[in-house]
């Protein structure tokens, strides 16, 4: 697969009539596309538990400075005892990162959530619990299916909008209003 086919670095937005309990009005930041299939973090639905909760579950004392309450997120239904960090590339290196582009790496592993409990984290980051995996030529059959719309990634999406405001955002980048597709998919 040639970079110019590759969805790395894209976001996936669920088109109105994608009826999955995971995936349903989804919007999934691509952090890896090969012939080898695709992996992705859904960035816009909230599991429900602060960054803080899942410091106390993992034992992270976080008490020494004031952080603000950020949402832990459900990253996708693989590994969904697995914690994700999406975060721009602010030149530090973790013991387990991937780039996805210069700018934005995903880390698992957790010297990133120790200081991040010590508020020395990096600025832009997002944390997920799971992943979205789709295996060789699902996701490129998903796009011919209307499943999903692609468009390039945006940082102020990601990791600044409220997160119910970043599904709507990343179509309007496209110029489109979800609101006004159908819920049923088609062929032209």
């Amino acid at each position: 697969m040639t970079d110019s086919t590759s969805l790395r670095d894209q976001f996936l937005i669920s088109m109105p009539h994608l009826d999955d309990r995971h995936f349903s009005r989804t919007l999934t930041y691509i952090c890896d596309h090969s012939e080898y299939g695709a992996m992705g973090i859904i960035i816009n639905r909230p599991a429900g538990i602060l960054v803080h909760d899942l410091f106390d579950h993992i034992q992270l004392d976080y008490t020494q400075v004031a952080i603000d309450p950020m949402p832990v997120f459900k990253g996708g239904p693989i590994h969904p005892d697995r914690g994700f960090v999406l975060h721009g590339d602010d030149g530090r290196r973790w013991l387990s990162s991937h780039s996805v582009t210069n700018e934005i790496q995903l880390t698992t592993s957790m010297d990133i959530l120790e200081a991040m409990a010590v508020g020395e984290g990096p600025k832009d980051c997002l944390v997920a619990l799971g992943y979205a995996g789709w295996s060789p030529g699902q996701l490129e059959h998903e796009i011919y299916e209307n499943t999903w719309l692609s468009c390039p990634a945006n940082s102020d999406i990601m990791f600044r909008l409220p997160a119910e405001e970043r599904l709507q955002a990343a179509a309007a980048s496209l110029g489109v209003n979800l609101q006004l597709l159908t819920t049923h998919a088609g062929h032209a």
